[in-house]
C-alpha cells in the first residue's frame, strides 16, 4: 500500500497580496501526476486544507476539482481539518463522500473509526490491515468537555490519541494492525516558520512526540516546512510557501509504503513551484548593479535597503529591476546610532522653522530634505508668515 502525505494546501490564501489560486492549481497538477506515476493507494492531507473558515466559490470549486481528479486517479483521499478549516463546513456530507473514496475526519467524535485496508499476510500468516485514522485540529476549549479533561492542548491530544490506541487494541486481536494517524498539531521538535499564525492566546502549546510514537506512521499538519520529528513521525510541510521565511525551504511531501509487515519505505517527493522566491539585502547600486542577482529578476522579491539614507523613489527604482518586489524594508548600515538623540531633542534644538520643518521630513522618511526641498519649504513658511502678517 501506497500512501503520500501532504498537509496546509492553505486554497484561497494569497501571498503578500498576490492571488495563489494558480499557483495551487499547479501543485494539484503536480499531486494527481504523482498519484498516477508512482501508483498512490492513499492521499493524505492533514488539515489546513483552505486558508479561512469560509473560502470564497472559487476556491471550493478547486478543492472539488481535486478531490474529483485524484479519486479518478485512483487514489482514496482520507481529510482532516485544520486550525485554518470550519470543520463542520469541510466535513459537510462527509457519508456520502466517503462512497466516493473521501474520507472526512473532522468531528472528535469520528476520530477512532478509521479507514481500514487489506494489506495481505504478514510473516506469521495473520491477516495483515492499515487503520487510517484522523484527528482533527483539537482547540482545548472546545473539545475539553468532550475527553473529560481540562482546557489545553496536552490533556486533549493525550485524550484523543488515547482513543486510537484503543481502537486498535481491539482490532489487534482479531487482526495485525498497522497503523497511520493524521494530526493537525504542534508536536515539539518541530521548527515554526512566520507564516503559520499563533495557535491561541500566549502562543503556541505544543504536544510532546511520545504521544504519537506508538503509531506506525503519524502524519503531522500545521508547520509548513518539511521535516522528519522521528522516522514514523513527520510533517509534510505546505507545498507552497507562504512567506518569505519559507525561501529556503525544498517543498514536497512524503511517498509512504506500507506492507503486511509494517512500513517499508518512507521517500520525499518534491513540489515545484512556479515562482522562487528571493531574500535579498544591501545598497540599492549594488544591487541594481548586481549580475548574480540576475536570477531574481523574474522571482517574488523580499528587498531590504541598507543605504544610509532612504533613496527617493525606492520602490520604483527597485522594481525597475526586479519587478515582482512585494516587500520593501530600511535597515541602513549600523542601525541607529547609539549616540543619536531624540527627536523631540533634536526639535527642541532647531534654530528655525525650516530646520523643525526639515528635521521632520527626514525623521518620517529617512532621508534628509535636499536642496529642492528645503527651497519649497523655505517658501512655504514665508506665504505663511506673509499670511499672518496682512491679518
Amino acid at each position: 500500500m501506497r500512501l503520500i502525505h501532504t498537509s496546509d494546501w492553505h486554497l484561497g490564501r494569497s501571498f503578500h497580496g498576490v492571488g495563489m489560486l494558480d499557483a495551487q492549481r499547479s501543485f494539484v497538477d503536480q499531486l494527481v501526476g504523482a498519484v498516477q506515476t508512482h501508483g498512490v493507494d492513499v492521499v493524505l492531507i492533514a488539515g489546513d486544507v483552505y486558508d479561512r473558515a469560509l473560502p470564497g466559490v472559487d476556491v471550493v470549486k478547486l478543492l472539488d476539482d481535486a478531490l474529483v481528479r485524484l479519486t479518478a486517479a485512483g487514489a482514496k483521499v482520507v481529510l482532516t481539518s485544520g486550525n485554518h478549516d470550519s470543520a463542520i463546513r469541510l466535513g459537510f456530507a462527509s457519508s456520502l463522500l466517503e462512497r466516493g473514496g473521501v474520507h472526512l475526519r473532522t468531528r472528535v467524535e469520528n476520530l477512532a473509526e478509521p479507514l481500514i485496508l487489506p494489506l495481505g499476510l504478514d510473516a506469521q500468516g495473520a491477516e495483515a490491515v492499515l487503520a487510517i485514522y484522523g484527528i482533527p485540529w483539537l482547540e482545548p476549549r472546545m473539545v475539553a468537555d468532550h475527553f473529560g479533561v481540562q482546557p489545553n492542548h496536552f490533556d486533549v491530544t493525550q485524550a484523543a490519541t488515547a482513543q486510537v490506541t484503543a481502537d486498535i487494541a481491539v482490532r489487534d486481536e482479531k487482526t495485525t494492525v498497522h497503523s497511520v494517524v493524521l494530526a493537525h498539531t504542534f508536536a515539539s521538535g518541530g521548527i515554526s516558520s512566520e507564516s503559520e499564525r499563533d495557535l491561541s492566546i500566549g502562543g503556541v502549546g505544543a504536544v510532546p512526540l511520545d504521544l504519537f510514537a506508538e503509531f506506525s506512521y503519524s502524519a503531522l499538519g500545521h508547520l509548513h516546512g518539511r521535516q522528519t520529528l522521528a522516522p514514523n513521525v513527520r510533517y509534510s510541510g505546505s507545498p507552497l510557501a507562504y512567506s518569505f521565511s519559507e525561501a529556503g525551504h525544498r517543498k514536497g511531501g512524503w511517498l509512504v509504503d506500507i506492507g503486511p509487515n509494517g512500513v517499508e519505505a518512507v521517500e520525499d517527493i518534491g513540489w515545484d513551484a512556479p515562482r522562487e522566491l528571493a531574500v535579498l539585502r544591501g545598497a540599492l547600486r549594488d544591487l541594481l548593479d548586481a549580475s548574480e542577482h540576475a536570477w531574481a529578476e523574474t522571482a517574488y522579491c523580499q528587498i531590504t535597503l541598507t543605504d544610509a539614507q532612504r533613496p527617493a523613489r525606492a520602490m520604483d527604482q527597485v522594481r525597475a529591476r526586479f519587478p515582482d518586489t512585494l516587500v520593501l524594508n530600511f535597515d541602513p548600515v549600523g542601525g541607529p546610532s547609539a549616540t543619536a538623540s531624540t527627536y523631540s531633542s533634536r526639535l527642541a534644538g532647531a534654530p528655525d522653522d525650516l530646520a523643525v520643518c526639515c528635521g521632520f521630513l527626514s525623521h518620517v522618511r529617512g532621508r534628509d530634505a535636499d536642496a529642492a526641498e528645503q527651497a519649497a519649504l523655505a517658501s512655504a513658511l514665508d506665504n505663511v508668515r506673509i499670511e499672518e502678517a496682512s491679518r
